[in-house]
């Protein structure tokens, strides 16, 4: 299968993922958090919507001339795919790289997200059937040639050590964070807000930390964040909420509190959900500084500076914003 013909099976899936009616939408999506209470149907949108833009042809063409040379034929080589689940679909364009580069995919569902994946996956076998048999869904990867794993620290320290010995990329817990100037507008901090609050923070492109300069009011910031306030109803997201709330009363931590999220000061990179960390700086060079040291954990940065991602854009990364600036595609390529 030729590299046009694989590019020419993923738009297809793309155009019947976008065919299908409301209700067969609404039916997966209730699977979907019937499975996942943090999959709620308007974050399952945000993600299927994502997803969407891959496979549009011109994107899949754009990619692919990236990368000059992708065989148009179907390799034997097995990539272990260990998929994340803290948000919808997370692992759909490793899988995609794997599919347009001609590999086979031996893909470990995490058990958060087989709903979803899973329909994708099975989509294919009317859609475009060679591309559904290049995808193994396995409990283990041993027969793999190379892996893409993603997981937190703690896990990554795992897959080192069992996948050492072959070609593989790990990723390993990273998070976002803005630049606020003092000069955002109102529609500005509300972008900011998407960035914050979509998926209730668990994606590694949700904004956890704002950094600040001295002497910064929080009060117009929070003000504009009052209209995701609805956030706070989900009763996962309550229950944190009202868990790091009391945390911070009873060891009388300074904080501001904006009835669904609680703001402090932190020297820490990653909050926990319902929280989000600040730091102040004085200077440009400051900041420049900041991103320097942190680089290794930082996913994306938004603010409206050049070349940060402008505000309500970090949960809609491009075909080629590859995570941890990690060249899948071109990984895939060299094997």
């Amino acid at each position: 299968m030729t590299v046009s013909e694989r590019i020419k099976g993923l738009a297809a899936l793309g155009q019947y993922l976008r065919g299908l009616s409301n209700a067969e939408k609404e039916g997966l999506f209730f699977s979907a958090e019937s499975k996942n209470n943090w999959f709620t149907p308007s974050n399952v949108e945000e993600a299927f919507n994502g997803i969407l833009l891959f496979l549009e042809a011109s994107k899949l063409q754009e990619l692919c001339q990236q990368h000059q040379g992708l065989s148009n034929n179907f390799s034997d080589k097995k990539i272990g795919l260990v998929l994340a689940g803290n948000i919808p679909m997370v692992g759909f364009h490793d899988l995609l790289c794997v599919l347009l580069s001609g590999h086979r995919a031996l893909i470990k569902l995490s058990g958060q997200d087989e709903v979803l994946m899973k329909f994708i996956i099975n989509s294919l076998k009317e859609i475009c059937p060679p591309l559904y048999e290049q995808i193994t869904i396995a409990e283990r990867l041993n027969d793999a040639d190379a892996f893409i794993a993603t997981g937190s620290d703690n896990t990554a320290r795992y897959f080192h050590h069992y996948f050492s010995k072959k070609p593989n990329i790990i990723r390993k817990n990273r998070t976002s964070l803005a630049i606020l100037t003092g000069n955002e507008s109102e529609e500005d901090f509300k972008g900011l807000g998407k960035d914050i609050f979509t998926f209730f923070g668990l994606g590694c492109r949700n904004i956890s930390k704002v950094l600040v300069p001295e002497g910064y009011n929080f009060t117009p910031f929070l003000d504009a964040l009052q209209s995701y306030k609805a956030v706070g109803d989900h009763h996962k997201y309550a229950n944190n909420y009202d868990y790091n709330k009391s945390i911070l009363l009873v060891n009388r931590v300074p904080h501001l509190d904006s009835g669904f999220l609680l703001l402090q000061q932190s020297e820490a990179m990653v909050s926990p959900i319902s929280v989000l960390f600040y730091e102040t700086y004085k200077t440009e060079e400051d900041i420049k500084q900041y991103l320097s040291q942190h680089q290794e954990k930082i996913q994306c940065v938004v603010g409206n500076a050049t070349p940060y991602i402008p505000f309500g854009k970090a949960q809609a990364p491009e075909i080629d914003d590859f995570a941890d600036n990690v060249d899948t595609l071109a990984f895939l390529q060299d094997l």
